[in-house]
């Protein structure tokens, strides 16, 4: 498994090592101890599932710091335009912001820091993005920069 940096301090990039032969393949989503060898400490308590329409635009999402959350996400189905927007007031790349394709063909994860708002887009019919949390879920504490809604080209 390799992790790369991005523009943002703190977002990183997780590139799995995927096992394949003639019939499949198997790879690690997830491993508490080499993640924390990477850079990773968290504990995560939740994992969530979201399933969209090609076209559909999900976020941006954030959790303010009554309850912080980190996020460790995937594509399982499909692929996503996913973005995560530096929220860190005081950070050097506040409202900055970094996008990446993930999906169920490259099988990255991209992993987004408290403080960063997440969103993403879907490309395919369906995509299906699945995300580990550092927290559980407050409805109290989540905060969305604009609604889901779906882009056809025509309109933003």
């Amino acid at each position: 498994m390799t992790v790369s940096g991005t523009p943002l301090e703190g977002l990183m990039l997780i590139e799995p090592q995927i096992y394949g032969d003639e019939r499949g393949f198997f790879l690690e989503t997830y491993n508490r101890r080499r993640y924390a060898e990477l850079g990773i400490p968290e504990e995560f308590v939740q994992d969530n599932c979201s399933q969209s329409k090609k076209g559909v635009i999900r976020g941006l999402h954030f959790q303010d710091m009554s309850a912080p959350m980190v996020k460790l996400v995937r594509c399982s189905v499909g692929e996503v335009l996913d973005v995560a927007v530096d929220l860190r007031v005081g950070s050097p790349t506040f409202a900055h912001w970094h996008a990446v394709p993930l999906s169920a063909a490259n099988r990255r994860q991209l992993y987004i820091p408290i403080g960063f708002g997440h969103a993403f887009l879907a490309l395919s019919e369906p995509a299906e993005v699945e995300y580990k949390c550092s927290g559980y879920y407050n409805q109290a504490a989540e905060a969305v920069i604009g609604p889901a809604f779906v882009f056809d080209g025509a309109r933003a």
